[in-house]
């Protein structure tokens, strides 16, 4: 299924990607996010440092940090750099630039949840942004990486980072406290300000306030989920898909698709009632293999830079 997607010619696909990239094969030898957060905890929950205790979710457990931090004269940002500073030893595999060789190839946008550049490195591409007049370095979302300018992000490659990118510390978004004030700003571009809102009309996708940023692409593109949980704790991009179904569900003639693909069989989960309900069709694929090692992706990019 995943071949046939990325085969067709009759969508206008971006992908999204998780950590997932970042966990298979050797990659997940260098680059562990998880080690990341045990760092953190290393520093300012020791007692927590080997596990992370159940009833609680990574977004809460880096708030609760992030408390303990500021008792220990350490503030947030602070915080974010200590973790964005391992990210530069992150490193670009091959299957890195299999995916970002095929999306460079078909003029497909990613968006990535991931912080570090290990897809930018893996094409070599540079920080750029759409405008920088309103730029704020917690909300970069009209920066993105690529080879060429971008006017709109939904027709064209680029990288864009959905929570925040290393190269600007504050902006990564790490505790639930940071996914709401996504959410809130998000809102407010989607269903705030007269003609300029997203839901004010079927023509308003064109030039509302989002246009100019990632979020173009979740309501504009075909989306391709992969390496991505989406579970519970993923709080802004489950809002971000319910918002995209009731913009459909209002103006028909906006409808995209959208795929998610897996290796568990995940239909009788409600993960898998959540995604359905939102209007995302479930991909089964055997194993990770399939996925990341797909021969659909072709030889791009293979060749272009040496396997770091």
């Amino acid at each position: 299924m995943l071949n046939d997607i990325l085969g067709s010619t009759d969508h206008r696909l971006a992908i999204i990607i998780g950590n997932g990239i970042n966990r298979y094969g050797n990659a997940g030898e260098t680059n562990s996010w998880r080690e990341l957060l045990r760092s953190l905890a290393d520093r300012y929950m020791p007692e927590y440092a080997n596990h992370l205790p159940s009833g609680i979710s990574t977004t809460e457990f880096f708030d609760v940090l992030s408390l303990r931090a500021a008792r220990l004269n350490t503030g947030e940002t602070a915080l974010q750099k200590q973790f964005c500073e391992p990210l530069r030893s992150w490193r670009t595999y091959p299957h890195h630039r299999h995916v970002v060789g095929w999306a460079r190839q078909n003029n497909c946008p990613i968006l990535t949840t991931n912080f570090d550049t290990t897809l930018s490195d893996a094409c070599g591409a540079t920080l750029r942004h759409v405008s920088t007049r309103e730029f704020t370095d917690y909300y970069p979302w009209e920066s993105y990486y690529g080879e060429h300018d971008v006017v709109r992000p939904s027709e064209c490659f680029g990288i864009w980072h959905i929570n925040g990118m290393a190269q600007y510390h504050r902006s990564v978004r790490l505790g639930l406290t940071h996914y709401m004030g996504s959410v809130q700003r998000a809102r407010g571009w989607i269903h705030r300000g007269g003609n300029s809102r997203l839901f004010s009309s079927a023509g308003a996708i064109h030039s509302w306030r989002g246009s100019s940023t990632w979020l173009d692409v979740i309501f504009r593109n075909d989306l391709l989920i992969i390496g991505l949980a989406l579970d519970e704790v993923e709080v802004f991009i489950r809002w971000l898909l319910i918002e995209r179904a009731r913009l459909f569900q209002k103006f028909p003639q906006l409808q995209r698709r959208a795929w998610y693909v897996e290796t568990k069989d995940i239909t009788a989960t409600g993960k898998g009632a959540f995604l359905r309900g939102v209007g995302v069709d479930l991909v089964h694929e055997q194993q990770y293999a399939d996925i990341y090692g797909s021969a659909a992706w072709g030889p791009h990019g293979m060749d272009e830079l040496p396997s770091a």
